[in-house]
């Protein structure tokens, strides 16, 4: 599986940015995929996933109300839309996937592959 992320930009405070993973391989369908963020001197954080079906769907608190992730299998597309966007969320975001029929789990161990990030700046 190989997952390139795009969309990443600057952008001020308040915006919206969309990114955009494509995925490659012939099991997308059944892989949950989530999308991972890491500031300069932080640890990689979790912040939302997808099912493999797209029914269902999480997020961390601190992006909650402002990010949706959505999926569209047929694509090999999952996409998240970044709005009233903050400094802090500034940080190279990741998309990732998980093998199919993993257990559930969204640290960074939980999943598999991952793609090269793609960089998310928000200025004040």
């Amino acid at each position: 599986v190989q997952l390139q992320a795009s969309g990443g930009g600057l952008v001020q405070a308040g915006g919206s940015l969309r990114l955009s993973c494509a995925a490659s391989g012939r099991t997308f369908s059944s892989r949950d995929m989530a999308w991972f963020r890491q500031a300069p001197g932080k640890e990689r954080e979790f912040v939302t996933s997808i099912a493999y079906g797209g029914y269902g769907s999480a997020y961390a608190d601190s992006v909650k109300g402002r990010f949706t992730i959505s999926r569209d299998n047929a694509k090999k597309m999952v996409y998240l839309l970044m709005s009233s966007l903050k400094p802090e969320d500034t940080a190279v975001y990741f998309c990732a996937a998980k093998r199919p029929g993993k257990r559930p789990g969204n640290s960074v161990v939980d999943y598999d592959y991952w793609g090269q990030g793609t960089q998310v700046t928000v200025s004040s």
